[in-house]
């Protein structure tokens, strides 16, 4: 009895040790798995997941290639190299425009053309002899020299043209003259069109810009009444001697202060007609090509003391295609007067500039003493400049400050040129071939 009792322990103990054993053998038979971390808790943080990825498992290869062999190990006692770390970013930004253009295609280049035309716009303005604009003209008519050489034209056209207009007004003259023309700014207002524009400048000693160009509109009417306003020169000789002059008091005829009778010089007044038409065009030059530009001038021509000589302004003038059309008020609209005021005496500047302008421009000077006369002026003067021919050629002449001069000539059947020429043809003298500012 005592002998079963010991061999009890040790049959257990053989049996719980053949259970252990065939339970590790089932666990190494089983394969391993991916941890996978737990699920994101409000009391625990989010656990990170692992960050070496399982091994890929081994593709057999495909029949007729050869197995590939495995990477030679590691030496013992080396490890493996990690990978160097990336270099940080560093991101810089450039000023608008700063940037390398990108490469330009060659598919791109092959449909940029660059062609350089030097063409030549000439306004025309033909009239009969009771100074009634011609129409009816063809191209065959015209006929168009540059410096006698005659040139074949390639644009014609009868269309007429919206204007930018500069209108300059001389407050230079007596008062008297400049409230008359002041009562003609309703007829010059009416004169445009709504697709013109216009600017209004004045000038005397100095010359101020009123209005820049605009539309014709209530900016227009608003600038003429606020004009009407302006007054002019006081009518008379200037005061050099009595009571009212600046030599002081005089007792018998001697001053009071010297016993030497002072002679008095009164300061020749300015008019810087010159300045003012350089100013207009320089902005006309701006405007639209498409557009006529013309200088429309109410003014006695006098010019004095400009810093603006004749010939620098007669070259913008050319440079940029401006008409110059004038009507000429006071005395310079006398007949008589008006040829012989036009000399011009050294340091005692021009008495009448104006025909110069216009004819060296291809434009038309009016005479006109009265205000009704200067009204229907306005209608006829803007009419000339929106309806004339205009004739263009290609020049090969470059740019330089060479003047060109042009001739344009009118055939008409049946008119003997040596006798009496049927028709009149007005047109700008030349030009000078500088390259255009816009």
């Amino acid at each position: 009895m005592l002998e079963l009792t010991r061999k009890r322990p040790a049959g257990w103990v053989a049996i719980w040790a053949f259970c252990l054993a065939t339970v590790g053998v089932w666990a190494q038979s089983q394969p391993s798995q991916q941890e996978i971390p737990d699920a994101p808790s409000a009391s625990r943080p989010v656990q990170p997941f692992p960050s070496t990825p399982p091994a890929a498992k081994p593709v057999p290869p495909a029949s007729g290639e050869a197995s590939p062999q495995p990477a030679p190990a590691a030496p013992s006692g080396q490890e493996e190299e990690a990978p160097a770390p990336r270099p940080p970013l560093n991101i810089q930004t450039v000023p608008e425009g700063g940037a390398t253009p990108a490469a330009s295609n060659a598919q791109d280049e092959l449909y940029k053309m660059i062609v350089k035309v030097n063409q030549v716009v000439v306004p025309v303005m033909v009239k009969d002899d009771t100074g009634r604009l011609v129409a009816g003209l063809l191209p065959k008519d015209f006929s168009i020299y540059e410096d006698g050489v005659k040139q074949k034209m390639n644009f014609f056209t009868s269309d007429p043209f919206a204007l930018s207009a500069a209108v300059i007004f001389d407050l230079g003259m007596p008062d008297s003259a400049v409230q008359k023309v002041n009562q003609t700014f309703p007829a010059l207002e009416g004169a445009f069109s709504q697709f013109d524009e216009v600017s209004i400048y004045t000038y005397s000693s100095t010359f101020s810009r009123v209005s820049d160009s605009a539309a014709v509109g209530k900016q227009l009417t608003a600038t003429l009444n606020t004009l009407k306003s302006a007054s002019g020169r006081n009518n008379g000789p200037p005061v050099t001697s009595g009571p009212l002059s600046s030599q002081g008091p005089i007792v018998n005829g001697v001053p009071v202060d010297s016993p030497v009778v002072p002679v008095v010089t009164p300061a020749k007044e300015a008019h810087v007609l010159n300045d003012a038409i350089l100013a207009a065009a320089q902005d006309l030059g701006k405007r639209d090509r498409t557009r006529r530009k013309i200088i429309f001038v109410i003014s006695d021509g006098r010019e004095f003391g400009s810093k603006a000589s004749y010939s620098d302004v007669l070259k913008v003038l050319l440079t940029n295609g401006i008409i110059v059309y004038g009507v000429a008020a006071e005395g310079s609209a006398i007949p008589l007067y008006n040829k012989l005021e036009r000399l011009h005496l050294p340091r005692f500047g021009y008495s009448n500039i104006l025909p110069k302008y216009t004819n060296a421009t291809g434009g038309w000077l009016y005479t006109e003493f009265s205000r009704s006369a200067i009204e229907d002026t306005y209608a006829r003067a803007l009419s000339d400049a929106r309806n004339q021919y205009t004739l263009g050629y290609v020049t090969r002449a470059t740019a330089s400050t060479s003047y060109r001069q042009i001739e344009v000539r009118v055939d008409r059947p049946g008119c003997d040129r040596a006798e009496r020429p049927c028709v009149s043809v007005y047109a700008k003298d030349g030009y000078y071939p500088l390259p255009l500012t816009r």
